[in-house]
């Protein structure tokens, strides 16, 4: 298939619609964390409900994404990526009109669809259009304007949430998806692949999303109910069956999604474990830090959207830097160096207790922010070289979606695991705290029933001024007690990352690969 230079017209609108459309992902996934708290309060959304909102979407991306990039290959890879783009319009133009929290998850699964479709495709486009002289650049370029783009993603959805404005989080996809949609169709050719494409995993991708589903459901149900419902138990027991199922299943498939062969490689192994646990502890700590500041420390959600911005600053000044020192000394130590100090990060951020707001970020959060923002600046571009250099190069697309999905089903069940700790947590805490008023049995309950609320619990009405700022107070230490230990145990999941790393990966394993 013939290609084309990085320089030439078609090459520059193959750019532009790749990190136009990428932008749409990233900026959604961003911005949507800081404008939680705006969205409980509109649509009366428990703290359950959130963590559904956030692994609707997930859940489709998981378990979906490597089919996406199959059917880019059999198909061409421009339809599916101008499909892609469609759906996830079609989703995010949904959800921005959803009335009710079940519709908006509804909604976020047929986002997530269309991302399966559309993320692993602007990837595809550029590799498989651009000279191979011209790749890497153009790849580094695609990485450094979406980082760019990201970078915007909590400021604006900051600035939206603070307007009431959280529907336009999903509205502002629909203008840069329709003008990504026109470059392509008028401006950039048709790419597949020259070879028959291997045939389609349904049966992986069908298992593990249900496997997936059934265990988050789970998970999220057991605050409610308790571990020993039948409901809890019966889809945690059928999620666990489905999983090592689809592990059956990809193990005796001639076309799998996931080729279970891959994890011979004992580097291949340990960087996706360290993927699984780094990323578990970086989307669950970077949740509840939002969270906490909006509900709890008193900032607006602009204010919490600008405190992401030193993070995402380091991230763009020492990723090329930390990438130039892993193709020197090869990336294992900085696999190790960098999940540990990531998760020394997180550890600082939960001690952090009551604030007086916005003003007192330099000397409480703002620290942390920084040790947590190296330790992933260190980590990202040495992650890459080692997943593409731990196997052969005509697995190289595959070792990437593989790592790829990994980092959304480690999303799935930090959200499910976590937060449903983060419930049972903050029941625990105002159980205890709540003893320290003098109420009565029914005033208690009354008290107690704003629990699923997590940091959005409002005191009942009928209580006097002096037991409404009690009661409040109560409400802001439960979930600084929540905070500190989901905070902990993301910096646990980090720690254990650095393990990995430590155990698994061989500079030497990696440099043999790359050159075999």
């Amino acid at each position: 298939m013939a290609t084309v230079a990085l320089n030439s017209p078609e090459g520059k609108w193959i750019m532009v619609s790749s990190i136009m459309a990428s932008a749409m992902a990233f900026i959604d996934g961003t911005a949507l964390n800081v404008v939680l708290p705006s969205l409980q309060q509109s649509l009366n959304a428990t703290g359950t409900d959130l963590f559904w909102i956030l692994n609707a979407y997930l859940l489709m991306l998981a378990s979906l994404i490597l089919i996406g990039g199959t059917l880019g290959d059999k198909l061409g890879r421009k339809k599916i990526f101008m499909i892609g783009i469609f759906i996830f319009i079609l989703g995010s133009a949904t959800c921005g009109f959803a009335p009710s929290v079940t519709l908006l998850i509804v909604c976020r699964m047929l986002q997530g669809i269309g991302g399966a479709l559309m993320i692993p495709g602007s990837l595809s486009l550029i590799s498989s259009s651009i000279h191979d002289s011209e790749k890497g650049k153009a790849i580094g370029t695609w990485s450094a304007f979406t980082t760019v783009v990201t970078l915007g993603g909590p400021v604006l959805g900051g600035a939206f949430g603070d307007a009431g404005l959280w529907r336009y989080i999903f509205f502002i996809n629909i203008p840069i998806g329709i003008a990504a949609l026109l470059i392509l169709w008028q401006k950039v050719k048709e790419s597949r692949s020259d070879e028959r494409g291997p045939n389609l995993d349904l049966p992986g991708a069908i298992t593990i999303a249900l496997g997936l589903a059934a265990l988050t459901f789970g998970f999220l149900r057991a605050p409610a109910v308790g571990l020993g419902n039948w409901q809890v138990y019966t889809t945690l027991t059928g999620g666990i069956i489905l999983l090592l199922a689809f592990i059956y299943i990809e193990n005796k498939s001639l076309h799998p999604m996931m080729p279970l062969h891959l994890f011979t490689n004992m580097t291949f192994s340990g960087v996706n474990l360290l993927t699984f646990f780094l990323y578990a502890g970086l989307g669950a700590g970077m949740l509840f830090l939002s969270l906490n500041m909006v509900q709890v420390q008193g900032y607006s959600q602009l204010q919490s959207g600008l405190t992401f911005l030193p993070f995402t600053i380091l991230m763009i000044i020492m990723a090329r830097f930390s990438g130039v020192l892993a193709d020197r000394h090869g990336p294992r130590l900085l696999l190790i160096v960098g999940p540990a100090t990531t998760g020394l990060g997180l550890l600082i951020l939960s001690f952090v207790t009551q604030t007086n707001g916005a003003a007192d970020y330099w000397t409480t959060f703002f620290p942390g922010i920084i040790v947590f923002g190296l330790g992933m600046s260190f980590t990202v571009a040495p992650l890459t070289t080692a997943v593409m250099g731990s196997v052969s190069d005509n697995f190289s697309g595959t070792a990437s979606g593989v790592n790829n999905a990994l980092t959304r089903i480690s999303n799935v069940f930090a959200n499910a695991i976590l937060g449903a700790l983060a419930v049972l947590f903050f029941t625990t805490a105002l159980e205890n705290q709540v003893q320290q008023i003098p109420l009565n049995t029914q005033q208690k309950q009354i008290v107690m029933a704003q629990a699923a609320n997590l940091g959005d619990a409002k005191v009942p009405p009928g209580f006097n001024n002096y037991y409404q700022k009690a009661i409040k107070k109560l409400y802001h230490n439960s979930f600084i007690d929540v905070y500190a230990k989901v905070m902990r145990l993301s910096a646990i999941l980090a720690f254990l990352g650095a393990l990995m790393s430590f155990l698994f990966i061989r500079n030497s394993t990696i440099k043999k690969a790359s050159t075999a």
